[in-house]
């Protein structure tokens, strides 16, 4: 199953980067959640997009339909100005997993799926539509055979009508998907470099990070700028933004490529690396390690 976000271009225009970006992460992590939550093993997030596999045909289909009620939350927080929605490709078939990645006939087509959806649309190959019970083959849409990139014949499809599942789609907060109440969670930033180590609790307030004295985090390196970037909890969300001449690269675990950052921000989230003042395959640049921990 690929879920793309939509909408993340205009969010960009009308909020800016460093918001955008907070929403767009906070979007596809809550969607990792819940797919996980559903049965679905997290392949690997694709900046405004997910990959997931499920071992139940069933629940992938009716976890994919509950995502409108989860985007309406996201939209009605804070985001109306520049409302998201996700389109979604589910194809069944055996795939190979290797390295933190899968492939496969049933991972490709989902993918082309995705992509010729429209916003808030879900699209499924014939396999997938086989293997549904008979209430959710009546929510299904036949757009008979569509030419599909990379087959050599085209291929029946079904759009999933989200009016037909509306009375079976539950609706839940963001909150309770992404793991309950915060004030249930104990959240906090770990920090490595070298023999530092450091843990920012929310309300530790914001640590700067930089060369000199008068920092909070101490990088002894002349392509580190004196206040380089800062790091704090902003609503339950932990945010680098970088201040700095040379900029910061933040490499997140299974992610394709580093996000740069240049007086710009985004949000810390699961693990990975900071590289600061020099591109991340500069193996002499400082490196920070960081893990951001929600724990119950």
């Amino acid at each position: 199953m690929f879920a793309d976000l939509t909408g993340s271009t205009g969010l960009f225009e009308s909020a800016g980067n460093v918001v955008a970006t907070h929403v767009v992460t906070r979007c596809t992590q809550t969607l990792g959640a819940h797919f996980a939550r559903a049965g679905g093993h997290m392949v690997k997030y694709l900046g405004d997009g997910v990959l997931v596999t499920f071992d139940d045909t069933v629940a992938a289909v009716e976890a994919c339909i509950r995502t409108k009620d989860i985007l309406h939350d996201i939209n009605a927080d804070q985001f109306r100005h520049a409302p998201l929605g996700f389109k979604i490709g589910i194809e069944h078939g055996p795939i190979i997993e290797q390295d933190g990645d899968c492939y496969g006939d049933a991972v490709n087509v989902a993918s082309r799926l995705s992509d010729r959806a429209e916003a808030n649309e879900i699209l499924i190959g014939e396999p997938v539509f086989r293997r549904l019970p008979e209430h959710l083959r009546l929510s299904c849409s036949s757009l008979d055979r569509i030419t599909v990139k990379g087959k050599s014949e085209p291929i029946r499809v079904w759009r999933i009508d989200w009016a037909r599942t509306a009375e079976s789609t539950i609706t839940v907060s963001i909150d309770t998907i992404a793991g309950g109440s915060r004030a249930q969670v104990l959240q906090r930033l770990d920090l490595d470099l070298l023999d530092q180590h450091l843990k920012l609790l929310p309300s530790d307030g914001p640590l700067v990070i930089g060369r000199g004295d008068e920092v909070g985090m101490n990088i002894n390196d002349p392509r580190v700028s004196r206040r380089h970037a800062r790091i704090e909890w902003v609503n339950g969300q932990c945010v680098l933004t970088d201040f700095s001449s040379n900029g910061t690269w933040v490499s997140f675990a299974g992610a394709v490529s580093p996000v740069m950052l240049k007086r710009d921000g985004c949000m810390l989230h699961g693990r990975g690396e900071i590289g600061l003042g020099a591109a991340p395959d500069d193996f002499t640049a400082p490196t920070l390690s960081f893990q951001v921990i929600d724990e119950v």
